[in-house]
Parts: C-alpha cells; structure tokens; sequence
C-alpha cells in the first residue's frame, strides 16, 4: 500500500514512516502543497495523510481541489481540535479526522480500515461479470476477458451506474472526451454491440429511444 503523508513536522513524520514501514506501508512524505501536488501527478496512492496547517497553504482547500481530479481516500492529521474544524473537515467528504496528540497504533488501524473498505469498493459484480477498478480488467466468471481500454472505460461508466439510465447523448460526451474521435449514435451502437459481443451476457440493457442501463439484480 502506497501511502502520501504530506506533514511538516519532521518530527512527527519520522515517526509514522517508521511505523508504517513496520505495516508493509510504502510511505511518500513531503512537508508543503506544492510537492504534494506534483507527486499525485505522477504517482498512485492508496491513501493521503494531510495536515491542514502547511507552510504554503491550508489543507482543506488543498484536498477540495485533489478530490476533483484524484478521488484519494484522505485522513487529516492535525492540531485543529475545533468541533467546527472535524466538522468541516467530514463534511468536504474525508475519510477521517485525526488530532494531535495521537496514538500511531491508532492511526494505522483506521488506515487499515479505510483501505479495506476501498477494497471492497474497487470491485463491481454484476451477474458473473467482475470488473476490477484498481486493475482496469474485467472476469466473467474467473476468466478473464481481453477488453480495449476504451471498452473498459465504457463499462466502467455503466457498471458505476448501476440502476441508472446512461443517456446516449452522455456517452457520445465521454468518448469524445477519452478519444477525441467524432462520435455519433451509430459509434455508439456499434462499442455497446462489441462491449455485449466480448462479455457474452445481456448485462446491459438497452431502454430505447434513451440509453442504456445495468441493473445489478437482472436475471
């Protein structure tokens, strides 16, 4: 597990590096904002430490703008022990609030927790179709199916869905975004058409006229 502690007390960040290395945890620390943000760019965490109060910026306006283009499950560590601040700090959407002075052993079961629950959320089964998020592959049963990358976007964008009509014309949007190709109704018949063709399952639904629907308890 990859793990980005962005702390400026080297004190406290010797410690936790030293801690999670005992967990197996592989730790990436840096001490300001501007590191933090150009080691997400160019790196794949399983979860971010934050403090709030770093030299060059404040954390919860730090994590609202990681949250719009990395989706990091995140814990703030910090000194603020203000009702209002852990309110606000859940509220953004964190996974969890630490304050200091904190116990480690603590803190590593609620990372341990978190991760679990990632884990679980990182695999989508629908009938005997198992799309991994974190691998970007899918199974059908236990074998595995050799999709374009393009395929397993658009079934990740319909298995995220699931119950929830995916209009045609939102499709089209998200191709072009992926590809930059021209696309159009036919372009998207025919991916839906290879997408069902390679998973050999009526998985995916067609409500005409509209888009197209998975339903996670289709017979």
């Amino acid at each position: 597990m990859n793990v980005l502690l962005v702390e400026d007390n080297i004190s406290i960040a010797k410690g936790l590096i030293y801690a999670f290395k005992q967990n197996d945890f592989n730790t990436l620390h840096v001490t300001n904002l501007k590191e933090a943000e150009r080691v997400l760019a160019n790196n794949k965490f399983n979860i971010m430490i934050l403090d709030i109060m770093l030299p060059d910026g404040n954390g919860f306006d730090f994590y609202k703008k990681v949250e719009k283009n990395y989706s990091i499950p995140t814990i703030f560590l910090t000194a603020k022990d203000e009702e209002d601040d852990i309110v606000k700090g859940l509220e953004l959407g964190a996974d969890d609030y630490v304050t200091k002075p904190f116990l480690t052993r603590e803190l590593i079961a609620r990372i341990k927790k978190i991760l679990a629950k990632e884990k679980n959320k990182s695999l989508i089964k629908i009938k005997d179709i198992t799309l991994d998020l974190d691998k970007q592959e899918v199974y059908k049963t236990n074998q595995k199916i050799n999709l374009t990358a393009l395929e397993i976007r658009l079934l990740t964008l319909l298995f995220s869905n699931v119950g929830r009509v995916v209009k045609r014309e939102y499709i089209i949007e998200k191709i072009w975004d992926w590809t930059r190709n021209d696309v159009n109704d036919n372009t998207v018949s025919v991916y839906i058409k290879r997408l069902r063709e390679k998973l050999d399952t009526d998985v995916i639904l067609t409500i005409k006229g509209i888009g197209y629907r998975v339903d996670e308890d289709e017979k």
